[in-house]
């Protein structure tokens, strides 16, 4: 299992974490099972980050917050936004929508995507007013949680690529042991947070409808544009319960 988590971070984020783990299909199943986790860590150091700038002014803490989160993810989510809106909005045959994700050139619908992700982030966490550490490291978590189970029961565009070699790796058994731990740290916390969470998983089940019209199915920039269309809605949502709290 310690294979597992390495794997977690390494993939997820850019932490100088040097242990050697072999990339294959039995280290990415159980690396599944952390995702969540590694996100409570992502949004975690978010929200330190956060307080460190905050006694300068809230907007300004949003800022290198957001700054702080995607550089720990070497933007990879947000490229694979980008890519996809590129080709899901491009209207061609599938074929042709997989030749433009694959593109490395970016052109101007995932440049809008990145542009209103990153600002409407931005937007929303400069409004929220609670603890930062919760609020960050549960968005950051249920996105994670989101890619984890789209990962372990919907189906891979093509037999090749990184999407594929999780989804061949049958890593159900670990999202739902993973997925399950999560949902009870959740409901210890307050219960009224599994809100974001149901609409994190809502987005989800829109973005493989949307995929499998397109593509026929996930790949690694479609679960990487979950993960940011997840995140936006977790914020939005927290953004209603705290109001209840």
């Amino acid at each position: 299992m310690i294979s597992g988590l390495v794997l977690a971070i390494q993939f997820l984020t850019r932490l100088p974490v040097k242990r050697h783990v072999d990339f294959n299909g039995e280290n990415l199943s159980k690396s599944i099972l952390f995702y969540p986790f590694v996100g409570l860590l992502i949004g975690g150091l978010g929200a330190l980050v956060y307080y460190i700038f905050g006694y300068i002014d809230d907007k300004i803490a949003s800022f290198f917050a957001l700054l702080f989160m995607i550089i720990l993810t070497g933007g990879l989510h947000l490229d694979g936004l980008a890519d996809t809106f590129d080709g899901f909005l491009s209207y061609r045959e599938r074929d042709r929508v997989l030749e433009i994700m694959k593109d490395s050139r970016l052109g101007s619908f995932g440049v809008l995507a990145l542009i209103g992700t990153v600002l409407l982030k931005y937007i929303l966490i400069s409004s929220l007013a609670g603890n930062m550490f919760l609020i960050l490291g549960l968005t950051c978590g249920n996105s994670r949680l989101i890619a984890a189970y789209l990962m372990s029961t919907k189906k891979v565009a093509k037999k090749e690529g990184i999407g594929y070699m999780f989804n061949k790796g049958r890593p159900k058994k670990y999202a739902l042991m993973g997925g399950l731990v999560y949902l009870a740290i959740v409901l210890f916390i307050k219960y009224l947070y599994l809100i974001p969470l149901f609409f994190s998983f809502l987005v989800g089940e829109i973005m493989a409808k949307v995929a499998y019209k397109k593509i026929g199915g996930f790949t690694g920039d479609v679960y990487g544009a979950s993960i940011e269309l997840s995140e936006l809605m977790s914020l939005l949502i927290f953004l209603e319960v705290l109001k209840w709290i």
